[in-house]
């Protein structure tokens, strides 16, 4: 039922050389990290928008003037990606819906999910990872060994959920912003955002054109 759902963003802090490395170039490390910050606001906007009974953010690092009142901050854990995702599943009694920092153009309407019809939601990334992963009953085993950061990441994961005997729904596919391309792909689809007003200010490093690779 919307409304009854935590929602859960994993996140970086937005700092040169510790974000966003694979837009550098054709951007500046500050400029990757301004743009970074840009993609967590956004995100973090459309999640404080969305009816839930608890926000948290999971960060690695610190919290800044970026985060908007209504969050729970809580340290990520330390080992491998699956590992901290499955520790902030653990956090959760009741049903939980997590994302990522990568996708600037999310909205309130696809994070308003509900598991009246399904035990897990999962959204498919088009690099071949996921967006998202709503659990009805957080069960951390669901992520522990899962391969992250690969091109079948999202292939093994949602199999991971069908094999736990889960009824999965799908959510509409998103583009994560990893390259200089895709800032540009996802910015088109939200113009009147953070991430892209970003863009726009951003200058591309000496010598390089802005969009080149």
């Amino acid at each position: 039922m919307t409304g009854t759902t935590t929602l859960l963003v994993v996140a970086k802090e937005p700092r040169p050389g510790r974000v966003k490395t694979r837009l550098t170039p054709p951007f500046s490390p500050a400029d990757a990290a301004a743009l970074a910050e840009a993609s967590l606001a956004d995100t973090l906007a459309a999640v404080a928008a969305t009816p839930a009974p608890r926000r948290v953010l999971v960060l690695d690092g610190a919290p800044g003037p970026w985060l908007p009142p209504g969050f729970e901050v809580v340290p990520q854990c330390a080992g491998g990606l699956d590992m901290r995702l499955a520790e902030a599943f653990a956090g959760c009694t009741g049903p939980a819906l997590l994302i990522g920092m990568d996708t600037p153009q999310v909205t309130p309407d696809l994070l308003d999910v509900d598991f009246r019809d399904c035990d897990a939601c999962f959204g498919p990334a088009e690099d071949g990872g996921f967006w998202a992963l709503g659990l009805a009953r957080p069960d951390p085993a669901l992520l522990r060994g899962v391969p992250m950061s690969t091109p079948v990441t999202g292939a093994v994961q949602r199999e991971r959920l069908v094999r736990a005997g889960l009824r999965v729904r799908d959510l509409p596919p998103l583009r994560d912003v990893d390259t200089a391309a895709d800032a540009r792909a996802v910015a088109a689809l939200a113009p009147h955002g953070r991430f892209a007003a970003r863009l726009g200010a951003c200058a591309p490093v000496a010598g390089r054109p802005r969009g080149s690779r």
